[in-house]
């Protein structure tokens, strides 16, 4: 199994002092991530896009074209890219040039998104939510298919013969679904591997949707053999179990609340946060023993091929932040590999 990192390059102001990091200095700091987590010996880093002011990354393609210069082996992908409201022609432009100037390392992860601050952004109406990202998906994975296209659609001018460079060498395209059967369908029936993200709840209610990706693909006519299906979950690692909970408790608890004014639900105290870092909650938050066994406990529930922790779910100090890569590289994953 593949273990990675993922960042949406937070900016949440800082729980105790109340400052707030610059977008240029948040940048610089998830290059320096990108970095040690190829230096511990990770598989893959994501950036996710967003158009927010406590979210520095609106251009993952950029970032990872810098991190892919500082870096030789680690792979590198959006997490996710918002296709409903991105061009599906520039979108595999961008990631096939990753993907050469990579030498190869580079993964297309596209999604509708959980935010809408994109739809106003780009000229596209929320209630056009669900059409655009099915258009767009075949879109982009007929430009994948086929160096010359001829399409038309509703939401995009059409195109004739045409012809889409650069070409990718080797860009494997997955889309992330948070809940939904109908996505997790539409990815299946295309042969398309799927990343899980479980940011509540109780993981083992996912494994209905895991299930529901392999038969599928086998209705399909896939292997689910030969298609991944991948978790992305929030969590925080530290050399001691208490220790590790009450370091990621203040900005995990701040960045949650922060979101819950804007979605209505109610600000996180620490008994739920409590319950969600225990052995049947959505958080894996702990010691790196900890952490292993219920990963491992993930991969055998859900049978996933790749494990992704979202540590910068606030605004932590950026040592702890590489402390916590660093134990997974070097503590978790061998427990994991054993």
């Amino acid at each position: 199994m593949e273990l990675g990192i993922t960042t949406f390059a937070e900016t949440y102001p800082d729980p105790e002092t109340g400052r707030t990091i610059s977008h240029g200095d948040r940048l610089r700091q998830v290059l320096a991530e990108v970095e040690m987590a190829e230096r511990v010996g990770l598989d893959v880093y994501g950036i996710g896009e967003h158009h927010r002011p406590d979210f520095a990354a609106s251009s993952p393609a950029v970032v990872l074209a810098a991190a892919a210069g500082r870096t030789n082996r680690i792979r590198l992908m959006p997490a996710v890219i918002i296709l409903s409201s991105s061009d599906p022609v520039r979108t595999y432009q961008d990631f096939a040039t990753l993907d050469l100037v990579s030498a190869g390392r580079a993964e297309l992860l596209v999604g509708r998104g959980s935010f809408i601050e994109s739809f106003p952004l780009f000229g596209y109406s929320l209630p056009d939510y669900e059409e655009l990202f099915a258009e767009k998906l075949d879109l982009l994975l007929q430009i994948r298919d086929n160096e010359r296209v001829t399409w038309s659609g509703k939401f995009r001018p059409p195109l004739s013969d045409q012809p889409i460079y650069p070409r990718h060498e080797q860009l494997r395209i997955s889309v992330a679904v948070g809940g939904t059967p109908a996505s997790i369908i539409r990815a299946a029936q295309r042969g398309l591997p799927v990343t899980l993200a479980i940011i509540g709840g109780s993981p083992e209610r996912f494994s209905a949707l895991a299930d529901l990706h392999r038969r599928t693909l086998v209705s399909s006519g896939y292997d689910p053999a030969q298609v991944p299906l991948d978790l992305h979950v929030h969590g925080y690692i530290a050399d001691h179990p208490r220790q590790a909970a009450d370091e990621f408790y203040p900005s995990y608890a701040a960045a949650m609340s922060q979101l819950g004014t804007e979605r209505g639900w109610g600000p996180m105290t620490r008994p739920q946060y409590d319950m969600m870092c225990g052995p049947g909650g959505s958080l894996v938050v702990g010691d790196p023993a900890t952490v292993a066994e219920k990963i491992i406990h993930l991969r055998d529930v859900l049978g996933i091929n790749r494990f992704m922790l979202h540590i910068s779910v606030g605004t932590l100090p950026h040592e702890q932040v590489l402390r916590s890569i660093e134990l997974l590289g070097t503590e978790v994953a061998p427990l994991i590999r054993a």
